[in-house]
């Protein structure tokens, strides 16, 4: 049932899937994607997904990987997307207990752009919100979760309550998510905790934008650079 008192229409939302498989092959991990985005998507929310395995994504932490020797890098317009979006969920599978190579991958480059700063002197991903969506048929679903928004806080977006939500089948080898018999879609545990991630995005989100983000004071890098130290003691600046 949609809320009544609140839009939503004007937030935007990237996903991110960090499958090993290239397109147009069967990813699981669309699978509870495509619950999350379906909500965001009733509620009139703008979605975009990318599935970064299918791009030339170069290795390096600069934004721009073309300038430090690779030939081709498509990140940079990747993080224009990530720039226009409100939202960002990073989604992957589960792989050796750990997340996906490509997850990794894209973690590493969201840090490459982490030291850009916004028009307030803070880190770019400032003000904008995050979340995580794992699965697998085996164990390391929270493992992963937690590296994530980790990694996400880290460079500057807001994580709000029980950002992420996952599936994985019995430990060994069994079926994934969408493969029948799997239980995965029916699953309470995991529609329930999809569900209530991406309301908690929308509501954080919202809150964020109606507010004009974090205040730009105690955090902004360009102030301390020069010389400001908000209220840390510093005599020397007036």
């Amino acid at each position: 049932m949609p809320d009544p008192t609140t839009s939503y229409s004007d937030l935007r939302a990237l996903v991110i899937n960090c499958t090993l498989k290239r397109s147009p092959e069967r990813s699981h991990t669309q699978g509870l994607i495509d619950i999350s985005t379906g909500i965001m998507q009733r509620q009139g929310v703008q979605v975009e997904e990318i599935r970064a395995v299918d791009l030339d994504l170069a290795t390096g932490v600069w934004p721009d990987m073309t300038e430090h020797g690779w030939e081709t890098d498509e990140w940079p317009v990747v993080y224009s997307r990530v720039m226009a979006a409100d939202i960002l969920t990073l989604a992957g599978p589960v792989w050796l207990g750990d997340n996906s190579s490509v997850m990794k991958k894209v973690i590493e480059r969201l840090y490459a752009c982490s030291s850009i700063l916004n028009e307030h002197g803070q880190y770019a991903y400032y003000g904008r919100v995050g979340g995580c969506l794992i699965t697998g048929n085996e164990d390391g679903a929270k493992h992963c979760a937690m590296n994530v928004l980790y990694s996400l806080q880290h460079l500057g977006y807001v994580i709000p309550p029980q950002a992420d939500a996952g599936w994985v089948g019995p430990a060994g080898p069994g079926p994934s998510y969408l493969d029948p018999g799997s239980g995965g879609p029916e699953n309470d545990f995991t529609n329930r905790n999809t569900t209530f991630m991406t309301w908690n995005q929308l509501h954080l989100a919202r809150m964020l934008k109606d507010s004009g983000g974090i205040p730009a004071h105690g955090n902004q890098r360009s102030e301390w650079d020069a010389g400001c130290r908000f209220d840390f003691e510093n005599p020397e600046h007036r």
